[in-house]
């Protein structure tokens, strides 16, 4: 009876082993397997960590999970850089020179612009947000009068009078990790950005040359925003924004069925996470258009 109560005993710990592993299992299968589009609810099956999908036309919120989150917000922080930029009517074609300043002494990114080589305002513009170029956003920052610091006060100044309150930014290219929002708070950040007409055109630029002026040498940059380069969205306007600390995030103002949306998606993980929640939602709306008329779905 003793060894038949141990081998009971023995089979029960395996049991309670193998069981503790099948959790662990299922869950790398489906963090490398194929997303479905959508949850048992029929909402859209997203892997960011906060989402916010809004009508861009009255504001009603069509989708939310964690939306009022706040995180690192990287590289979204250069929308707020074009507007402020804008907003203080600097001259576009005035020639700005890249300086060490810029460089990127925190992440240690790389940029093609040269030290010593100069730049129309308006270029920088389009480079920081077309290619998210990061020396060309601390370029903008350090040329606003006042520099650099002058700038950032700017930045939350702008936010404060959007009414921001979460929102908090601390460098003109977002390499901090103090840049901050929410998804509640980008989504009327971007509905602001959509208001200019530079950010909405240069932001949805696919491709650009730019002429290096002290050599002569083009150099190409490509849309960091995948879905803008492919073609097959109709958006209005995009950002997208990556440092370790805030994961994969997009935001964007596009037209589905037939109506203006702003989509936010933060901390998303793997390369290409952010455009399958894209496309998972716009699937989502195309299939389900009676959302459009009013429906509430929150998760």
């Amino acid at each position: 009876m003793k060894r038949i109560a141990v081998v009971l005993a023995a089979l029960a710990l395996a049991s309670a082993a193998v069981a503790a592993d099948k959790p662990v299992q299922r869950a790398k299968q489906s963090r490398s397997g194929a997303v479905a589009d959508f949850d048992k609810d029929g909402d859209p099956n997203l892997r960011s960590t906060a989402a916010l999908v809004l009508d861009a036309k009255t504001g009603e919120t069509l989708f939310a999970k964690n939306a009022d989150a706040v995180h690192p917000i990287a590289s979204i922080t250069k929308l707020m850089t074009a507007m402020v930029v804008l907003d203080s009517k600097l001259p576009l074609d005035e020639p700005i020179q890249i300086s060490s300043e810029d460089l990127d002494t925190l992440k240690g990114t790389r940029s093609r612009l040269p030290v010593g080589a100069h730049f129309r305002r308006d270029d920088l513009i389009r480079i920081a947000l077309v290619a998210s170029d990061n020396r060309a956003a601390a370029a903008l920052g350090r040329a606003y009068p006042g520099g650099t610091p002058a700038f950032v006060t700017a930045m939350n100044a702008k936010a404060k009078l959007l009414g921001l309150q979460a929102t908090q930014f601390v460098d003109s290219s977002g390499l901090a990790p103090g840049n901050v929002s929410s998804p509640a708070e980008l989504a009327r950040l971007v509905s602001e950005a959509s208001r200019y007409d530079i950010i909405r055109e240069y932001s949805t630029t696919p491709a650009l040359d730019v002429t290096l002026p002290d050599t002569g040498r083009k150099v190409n940059y490509v849309n960091t925003n995948a879905l803008v380069r492919a073609g097959d969205w109709d958006i209005g306007l995009s950002k997208t924004g990556y440092i370790s600390e805030s994961g994969k995030c997009l935001v964007m103002q596009a037209m589905i069925a037939n109506t203006p949306i702003v989509i936010v998606l933060l901390d998303s993980w793997g390369r290409l996470t952010r455009i399958g929640d894209a496309n998972r939602i716009k699937r989502w709306l195309e299939k389900n258009p009676a959302r459009l008329a009013g429906a509430l779905r929150a998760g």
